[in-house]
Order: C-alpha cells, then structure tokens, then sequence
C-alpha cells in the first residue's frame, strides 16, 4: 500500500478547517465523490486463459471556494484488489498477462493490493470568461482524459488556462511536467510515464524498450474551439510531447438540419528531435510522420441517434500516441480497442444510440451499440502494426441503467466481442486479449 502521496492531504487542512467556520460565508465547501465496484472478464479463444477480476474502491474529493472567483480542491482515488483471480499468473501458451483486467489495480505493480494516490490537488481562479487551475487535475481532451474504464483515471500535474468568449468560442491551453497514467499509483515526469502500457515491436520488429528510456520534460497542450458560422464549427487541439512528438487534430463540424450533421477529422503527427531517445531501439515515435483522417454523418431524432464513420491511417507511418494518457477519441473508437500503433489502417464504424423510459420514467434504460470493421497492415509488418493486430470485426453493447428512486446508482454493462479475419498465421499470440474473444464489464457506481 502506497500511502507517501497522502501527506499532501495536510495543506488542505487550513482550507478544510475555513469551512468548518459559520461567521464567513465567503467561504463554501463541497464534500463529492463516487464509489465504485468494477467485475471484469475476458474470454479468450480456445484453451488460451481466461482472465477475471473484481474491484472495489473510488474517490473522495473536497472544495472550498472563497468569494466565488478562488477555489481549492483536492481528491484521494482508490482501487482495492478483491484477488477473485491471481493476474500475476499468465496464460501458458504465450506467456502474456491479461490485457483489460490488470488496468483495475497498479498495473506496474500487480502484487500492490490497495492503490491511494492524491490525484487532484490544485488551485482555480475562475470569472466569466477566464479560468486558471494550477496543480493535479482531470483534463478532458480528445487524446488525453481520465476515461471511465478503470478504476484510476489519468491524471495531470502542471498549469491550465480556460478562455470562453461572450460568442462562445473557447481557446484553452496548459502545460504539463507529470502525468499519473491510468491504472498506476503514483505521478511520473512526462517521459517516465510512456510505457507502462504494452510497448510492441520496433519498426525493425524487435521489441520496443522504450518504457523507462523517454527524455520528455514536459507536454504543451493548446486547443481552440470556433463558430465559424451559424452551422459550422471547428474544433483544434495541439499536443506537443517534448523531445517525442507534435501532434495536430483538426475537427470541422457542419449542421446540415436540426438533426443531421457531418464532420470530418483530421490527425497529423511528426517525430520531434529524436523520438524521445537518441538509440533508435529505445526511442518512442519512430516514424517521422503520420496521418489519419475521417468522416462521420450521425442523424438524431427523438430519444436515438445514428452514425457512420470512416477512418483512414494513411501508409505515411504509424499514428502513435501513448496509451498511457488515456482514451483516442477519433470517429473509430470504440471501447476495448483502439488504432493507435497502426499505419495503413482503414476502419468503419456504426453506432446506434436509443434511450428507453420504463414505468413512467421512474426507469430509464440508454443503449449504445457500435458495430465496426478494422482493415489492419500484416501482422508480420512491425513497421506499420505495432502491436501485431489482425484484421477484426468488433461489436460492443453498452447499457446505461438511471433507477429514478436511486439516482445516486448509476450501473453500467458493456459487452464486447471482437472476431478475426483475413489471412495471418495461426499463432496464439495473434489472439490472446485482442481477437476471437468474448469480454464483459459489470460497473455498479453510486455518486455522491
């Protein structure tokens, strides 16, 4: 059990104790927090092993706000271990670990039963159209988020500046010196927290070393969201990951109707310096540059929506960003897998979205189903698939469970099934957590 980083906890204390004081009502305070109970289980194909888990834990998170322009926060997370399956123990026939159930604990550290870490600690000014938070915090962004799949999110160390105009553009930018990645315990410099996820191969084919040897001091994040016109708007956000990589995504929207619209995407990266090492073998960002571009139509009506997507990763090199920081949401993703690690990639994607009521609403039930394909390089092409990922179909279904007499319970239920196509050797590791499997989350989350 790592307790090192609850000391933090103690420069809250003059906050807390200005909230406990009734004679200053300049002062305000908000107790939140969410506790949650996560069961995992993957299925894989054949006699490969089947992986399980179960979690429990959550966060607490605290508030003070004095005279409605400064504030103070702070949140403990928590994953504890209810050790239903021994995951330090792998399948027999690669010799792999699980790949889903392990991001429910310290991923780096499988035998650490109880995860603490202080993952906000931060300071905000905030008036009507400006914002700065300066410490730990949650940031939201297409390529770096806490996302919702694990028990620990990623979080962020550094300075965050928010502007929105009376015309409600927005121009957001912060800089970063460390990351905690999902599913760890502990905040790491920006190059020490790429690659304690899966590393793959080498564009040469031998394995990546990268983890643990990526010269990153910091990363710069800018984003700016405009009203073009009426209907049309553009959204652009730029990371650039010191000594490793810049990358540029670009998402222009047009408002056809009321209920249909189009947007395309567009994701640009170059190699920065030297990839993050000066050894080729150990360096991160090894192509010199990538591209992914998309399109995607979704029509809305009533309590539905409907979309398709296309996406394309050009054979210029392979689009990587480190998994570490979160969820890519690009108009392919869906949940359990991901393009990232991949050149020469076409995907499509269908997602339906419908909301139920049931019993005069004191029951409402939202589905979200996706259906897609993923055209993927040879397995044997380590310079364009990374991770060694045939081509799949993938097919999830996610149920969202809002009870009106409990609103604080909200359950969730996801079922995943991914299958294999095309041509490629029968070899076990071409399977193992990423093809020909049956995987299902149980989350019962109750908020506070």
């Amino acid at each position: 059990m790592n307790f090192n980083s609850l000391r933090y906890l103690f420069l809250l204390f003059p906050f807390l104790s200005l909230a406990q004081e009734s004679d200053k009502p300049t002062a305000k305070g908000k107790l939140s927090g969410q506790w949650r109970s996560y069961y995992m289980n993957t299925f894989n194909k054949g006699d490969l092993k089947d992986f399980t888990a179960l979690a429990t834990g959550g966060h607490i998170k605290y508030e003070l706000t004095l005279k409605e322009k400064i504030s103070f926060g702070g949140a403990v997370y928590n994953s504890n271990n209810l050790n239903i399956q021994d995951l330090s123990i792998p399948d027999m026939a690669t010799g792999k670990l699980s790949r889903y159930e392990e991001g429910l604990f310290d991923r780096i550290n499988l035998d650490n039963k109880y995860i603490f870490i202080l993952g906000e600690l931060y300071a905000n000014y905030k008036t009507a159209q400006h914002e700065f938070t300066l410490g730990r915090m949650k940031i939201k962004s297409p390529l770096v988020n806490p996302q919702d799949g694990r028990m620990i999110p990623t979080l962020a160390q550094g300075l965050w500046y928010a502007y929105s105009s009376p015309k409600k553009n927005k121009i957001q930018a912060g800089i970063f010196n460390q990351i905690a990645p999902r599913s760890t315990g502990e905040f790491y410099s920006i190059g020490e927290s790429i690659g304690t996820y899966g590393e793959g191969r080498n564009i040469d084919g031998s394995p990546s070393l990268y983890g643990g040897n990526t010269d990153s001091d910091y990363l710069a994040i800018i984003n700016a969201n405009f009203n073009l016109t009426q209907n049309t708007s553009v959204e652009l956000w730029n990371y650039y990951t010191d000594n490793v990589s810049n990358t540029l995504y670009l998402k222009p929207k047009y408002q056809v109707s009321k209920s249909f619209n189009i947007e395309a995407e567009w994701l640009h990266q170059n190699k920065i310096n030297n990839g993050g090492n000066a050894i080729d073998s150990l360096s991160y960002f090894q192509s010199n540059s990538s591209d992914n571009i998309g399109i995607k139509a979704a029509y809305d009506w009533s309590n539905s929506s409907l979309s398709l997507s296309y996406n394309r990763i050009t054979k210029k090199g392979q689009f990587v960003f480190p998994r570490e920081w979160g969820r890519e949401f690009l108009f392919s993703f869906q949940k359990r897998e991901r393009s990232e690690g991949t050149g020469d990639n076409h995907a499509l994607v269908l997602y339906y979205t419908n909301t139920l009521a049931f019993g005069k609403e004191k029951f409402n039930l939202k589905t979200i189903f996706s259906a897609g394909h993923q055209w993927k390089p040879s397995v044997s092409d380590p310079t364009l698939n990374k991770y060694a990922v045939p081509d799949y179909t993938h097919i999830n279904l996610d149920l969202f469970f809002d009870i009106k007499k409990w609103k604080n319970l909200k359950p969730e239920l996801l079922f995943v099934g991914k299958f294999a196509s095309g041509d490629f050797p029968d070899n076990p590791n071409f399977y193992l957590n990423k093809t020909d499997l049956f995987h299902v989350d149980l989350i019962l989350n109750y908020n506070f």
